[in-house]
């Protein structure tokens, strides 16, 4: 019994032996799991890392494309669809010039500036309608017709007299209408409660002039046809008396940005320049 007790001693202490050789296996495996958990945290970072990418990433997808249509032009804008209506106006800016303040940005309807674009449901694509003007459209708009006049006239003086260049001695040649209203020299007279008649235009057709003030238009009619100009249109009034006849002006209604688009209106009596010049002026004459 002795060796047998022995033999389980010996057995019991062999036994023991692997379990204290398991404990140092556990914790030799223990110390390779938190020897290998530095690691893992590392990619847990990396992961953190990705994920906060994927962030970046959404936020890049979280844009929309816009049309910018003003005036005619055409531009393309790709702005975060949580921008505000005030920094879409910036962005709006930076693209046509146009200040955010002389901006009115429409997207069914005038787009609020304190909401954001996600707020208003503005989609991809979505075309986004800008009316205004710039600082120059408007200072032009502004700008007094007395100081253009004043501008015109100026420049008129430094050149050759108009009724000698060759575009107009061709309509003046023709010698004055038989018909033409009579002339009062260095009178000024209201215009007639008739149309004035009798004149000639630049291709030397007869033209008549009709002053439309309860409409604000000017008529110019000829035998073919009747065109019915807004005053307000009209940009400037050049007239210069023709020589040999200073009892009769010619006049030009400039109907467009550019002497181009200017109107000729020959033998013109004295009496009414200065009433057609105030009226297509703005200085209205009553009867």
């Amino acid at each position: 019994m002795a060796t047998q007790d022995g033999g389980e001693e010996v057995i019991m202490e062999t036994e023991a032996k692997p379990k204290g050789a398991e404990a140092l296996g556990e914790d030799a495996e223990k110390g390779e799991t938190e020897s290998t958990s530095h690691p893992v945290a590392g990619d847990a970072t990396t992961q953190d890392s990705n994920i906060s990418n994927g962030d970046d990433t959404d936020d890049e997808r979280e844009k929309v494309d816009l049309k910018i249509i003003w005036n005619k032009n055409k531009y393309d804008l790709k702005i975060p669809i949580d921008n505000t209506g005030a920094q879409l106006k910036e962005k709006i800016h930076s693209l046509t010039g146009l200040p955010p303040a002389m901006q009115k940005v429409m997207y069914k309807g005038l787009l609020p500036e304190d909401k954001t674009l996600r707020e208003i449901k503005v989609t991809n694509g979505a075309k986004i309608m800008v009316v205004g003007s710039t600082m120059n459209d408007v200072l032009a708009v502004n700008t007094p017709k007395e100081v253009i006049q004043q501008e015109v006239k100026a420049e008129e003086e430094k050149k050759e007299p108009l009724c000698r260049q060759k575009q107009h001695r061709k309509v003046l040649d023709k010698g004055k209408p038989e018909d033409i209203m009579p002339s009062i020299k260095g009178t000024k007279e209201r215009l007639p409660t008739v149309p004035l008649a009798g004149m000639y235009n630049k291709s030397g057709g007869k033209v008549r002039l009709t002053f439309k003030l309860e409409q604000d238009q000017l008529w110019i009619g000829t035998k073919e046809r009747t065109e019915k100009v807004p005053m307000g249109s009209i940009k400037h009034v050049v007239s210069e008396p023709i020589e040999g006849h200073e009892d009769y002006y010619m006049i030009a209604f400039q109907l467009g940005p550019t002497e181009a688009s200017q109107y000729w209106v020959y033998w013109v009596p004295a009496q009414f320049v200065d009433a057609i010049k105030d009226t297509v002026l703005g200085k209205w004459q009553y009867f």
